[in-house]
């Protein structure tokens, strides 16, 4: 293996382990809502999901997104929602890292200003699937693992989706901005940068 690829790996793999602290980071900086006997919460975990997704591509993103987001619900009273976190986050990171990489090729795009779109839209597509995921996914998993009944199951779901809802809209505008910010800076020290 040359020095560059080496260097590139190691340099992939400290960023991915930055955005998995940063998406556990992120689910703290909150504002919880009790909804009944359940917990929910505003929270910018899902942006460092997004954006690491962003800057590392599905696989990578998305899977450093989804340790940092489990590790948080191991850590506090989500620790039941800890796998459903995990696969969740993994869809988002994969969705995001697609339609950035695969459709839009954004790294390919040399120039800032058109970097904000496909990064806008990437992190839209992510997040509306964890904005129908998430309460679906949910319902079921209140509703059979947990065994919760299903009117209240649904009436969860119902709050679930609302915040969700709220948590998307700043995933999407935060990471997108912030990708715009960072991938100059990223480049440049690469040595990517023109």
């Amino acid at each position: 293996m040359s020095p560059k690829i080496k260097n590139d790996h190691v340099r992939r793999i400290a960023l991915a382990g930055m955005m998995a602290a940063l998406s556990y980071i992120g689910f703290w900086i909150q504002i919880p809502i009790a909804v009944g006997g359940e917990k929910t919460a505003f929270h910018l975990g899902n942006t460092f999901c997004v954006l690491a997704s962003l800057l590392l591509g599905g696989p990578l993103g998305g899977l450093s997104g989804a340790v940092g987001m489990t590790i948080a619900d191991l850590t506090t009273d989500y620790v039941t929602y800890a796998p459903m976190t995990f696969v969740l986050k993994l869809c988002i990171g994969l969705i995001v890292g697609f339609v950035a990489h695969r459709v839009f090729k954004i790294n390919t795009i040399t120039e800032r200003r058109k970097l904000f779109v496909p990064a806008l839209v990437s992190s839209a597509c992510g997040m509306a699937f964890n904005v129908i995921a998430d309460p679906v996914v949910g319902y079921f998993y209140k509703k059979y693992v947990f065994g919760i009944p299903q009117d209240v199951a649904n009436m969860l779901a119902k709050m679930s989706a609302i915040t969700t809802f709220v948590n998307a809209i700043l995933a999407v505008a935060i990471a997108a901005n912030l990708y715009v910010l960072l991938r100059p800076i990223i480049d440049k020290r690469s040595g990517r940068a023109n």
